[in-house]
This record gives structure tokens, sequence and C-alpha cells, in this order.
């Protein structure tokens, strides 16, 4: 006769945060508040009971909007002593006490718990481990509504994109070069704040975008600032937010004033070939290093390198030297990694393909678009051009 095989009881799992800016609480309970909350989830013999733990003023919001199945406050579970007069200490010891009433003595957290719960849990007898794998891959596979999201944001991004470039495309230019809109000067902080005013018109918000050009565009995270040039390539780079959603839209495009240098004309074309090669090697089960090798072979076949320049390097190194892209949705930035040890890409999948090639003496030029990842292949969710010439 064979003994049965007994599984070992699920831990009973914590997370807490500030929704609003705790993309994974948020994802989980899809209810946004701007302090912070406790999740616990408490196995039972029938499954598992979600516990909200938040400010008592919120409750009644949180009993209509909140995917949990009881809410709470942390006077429900006083401990003996009483609850501190510091919110976030108060929550820590309610949490440990509803845990321990419940009689769980193993709870696992996520890789944002912050320390303080974990304290609390092991002063109340409770062990606690660190599951760094929580929501991390059910976030990467995107539901059909999350794609909806994703794919109207990117459009509205695509609006401001284009905005941007026509914007600096069809500026004038003074004998020495800098451009001129409507009588001065045309700058990186006046592109930007024309792109933060037409986002915030369609109910976005957008952090600093990058409007960077010239030689200084050569940093591949250099935001912009100054006087803007003919001649010159200037990368655009906007990634906003939807303020009811809360998905993000991430594009890049490469503009550039009057005649195209070209050198700018070869690099663009490398992109081009790289972001094409990345494109057509992405499916489910291929590894984001496998794509961002694409990448990088497309750059050495045109002629380029990969990797930062050495000290000695000459002004003219024109190199890739970053990834090939990344996860996105509630954040801009989120696994996985179009990149070295990269892993293996999941159906559903929201990626930005972002190749780029910078040059200390001229510049850079980078290309961006959000695809799906398919059984098969990616859709490619937008449609704006990827030119150098925007009038």
């Amino acid at each position: 006769m064979n003994t049965p095989v007994i599984a070992p009881p699920r831990p009973a799992l914590i997370s807490a945060g500030i929704p609003e800016t705790h993309s994974s609480l948020y994802w989980r309970i899809r209810f946004s508040v701007c302090d912070q909350v406790v999740l616990l989830e408490l196995p039972h013999p029938a499954g598992t009971e979600s516990i909200l733990i938040l400010r008592d003023i919120e409750m009644d919001r949180a009993r209509q909007s909140a995917r949990v199945d009881r809410v709470a406050c942390p006077a429900d579970y006083t401990p003996e002593g009483g609850l501190s007069g510091d919110r976030e200490t108060a929550n820590a010891q309610a949490a440990a006490e509803c845990l321990r009433r419940a009689g769980v003595t193993h709870v696992a957290g996520d890789r944002t718990l912050p320390l303080i719960f974990a304290d609390f849990a092991r002063q109340a007898g409770i062990t606690v481990e660190c599951d760094p794998d929580r929501w991390v891959n059910e976030r990467r596979q995107k539901s059909t509504e999350e794609i909806e999201h994703l794919r109207e944001a990117q459009k509205i991004t695509e609006g401001a994109i284009q905005r941007a470039c026509e914007l600096i495309a069809s500026a004038t230019a003074r004998p020495d070069g800098v451009l001129i809109h409507d009588g001065q000067p045309l700058t990186s902080e006046r592109v930007r704040a024309a792109v933060d005013h037409w986002l915030l018109d369609h109910n976005f918000v957008n952090p600093m975008a990058i409007i960077a050009g010239g030689p200084a565009a050569a940093d591949c995270h250099f935001f912009g600032f100054g006087e803007l040039r003919t001649s010159e390539p200037v990368i655009v780079d906007i990634f906003p937010r939807c303020r009811n959603t809360r998905y993000n839209g991430d594009c890049t495009r490469t503009v550039v004033h009057g005649d195209i240098p070209d050198e700018v004309v070869r690099m663009h074309a490398a992109v081009r070939a790289a972001k094409l090669a990345a494109e057509n090697t992405i499916k489910a089960g291929i590894t984001g290093e496998t794509v961002h090798r694409a990448t990088i072979q497309a750059m050495l076949d045109a002629g380029y390198a990969f990797g930062l320049p050495s000290e000695d390097a000459p002004l003219s190194y024109c190199a890739l030297t970053h990834g090939t892209g990344h996860g996105i949705g509630l954040d801009v930035h989120e696994p996985p990694l179009l990149d070295i040890k990269g892993p293996a890409l999941l159906v559903g999948e929201a990626l930005t393909v972002e190749p780029g090639l910078y040059r200390r003496d001229l510049g850079g030029v980078r290309i961006e678009d959000m695809v799906i990842v398919t059984e098969n292949g990616c859709e490619n969710l937008n449609t704006l051009h990827d030119g150098l010439c925007w009038k």
C-alpha cells in the first residue's frame, strides 16, 4: 500500500506598501490610495482568504473597489500593549497580530516587503521568508484588458512624439544654427513643455521627457537642456502614464532639422536594421538575451561597435551602449530585460524594442516601439513613422 504524499501547508503571504506607487500591490488589489496598506493572504482548506488592512477612513472605498475578501483597519487587530502612534509601525503591529490570531506560524513576503513587517512578525513567533518571484511572472503576462490599455497609451504617446518632432522640424534656423520658434530660441525645455501640455490635455502624466540634441545626447539617458540646432540629431523619448488606467506608453524617435549629415543617415539605417532583427527574433520561449544578441550582431554587421567607450576611445567611437529593451505595463520599466541574462519570453508580455547608436562628437540616434509577445512572433503596437525627417 502506497502512503499518500501530503503537500506541505502553503505559507501565508504578506505585502505592504502604498498602492499609488507600489505597482505590484496595486495590480493585485486594483485599489489606489496614498497611504500604506497591508495585504495578507491566509491559507484555508477551501482556498485563500485575502485581508486588506488600511486606514479606517479608506475602508468604505476599499470595500467597494478592492479585489480582496475582507477589509479591516489596524484597530481591528490591536495587540496587547496597544498600537503605535506611527502609522507604519501600527500597520506592522496589526499585521503580525492578524497572523497570530489566525494561527499562522510561517509567512512569505514579496521582494519589496518593508523590514519592519518581518521584524514584528518574528517578534510574534512567526517565521518569515522572502518570495522574490511573487507576482513577477503573473504581471509579465498581460491580460487582454491590459494590452488594450497599453495600446491606447502608446497611441497617445505617438501623438506627443509627433508634436515634438514636427515642432523641431518646422522651426527656422539662425545663421549660427540655433533653431527659432515664435521668435525665440527653441530649447529642449520649450519642446518638453509643449509635450507636457499636450499630454495633460489627454489625461496623461509625464515624467521628464528626453528631448536631447547634439553631442551631449551620446549619453543615452541625457534629458536634454538648452538650445537645439539645425542638422543635429535630436532624440525624442516620451514615456507617459494614463491617469485613468495607470498604464504607460514608451516611444522614441529621432528628428533632424534641415540637412541630415551622411553619418546620421548611416547610423539611422543601422538602428532600423537592428530593431527589425530584434523584432524578428522575438517570440514566446526565446530569451531576452537571444533578442539582445540579435541586436548586437546587426550593429556589428553594419560596422558599429557594442559597449561603452574606453577612456582612450576617439570621439568618433560609435556604438550601441545599452540593452535592446524592457518590459512595460503599470511601470515604465518592468521585467523582463532584453539584455544579457534576459529570461525566456512569455506570451502576452509587453516589451519595448529600442536600439540606439551614440557618438560623442555627433550625438545619438534611437528608435523605440512597443510590442506584444505571441506564440510565433510579436505584434507591434506602433503606427508612427520612424524616419529622421518630420517636416
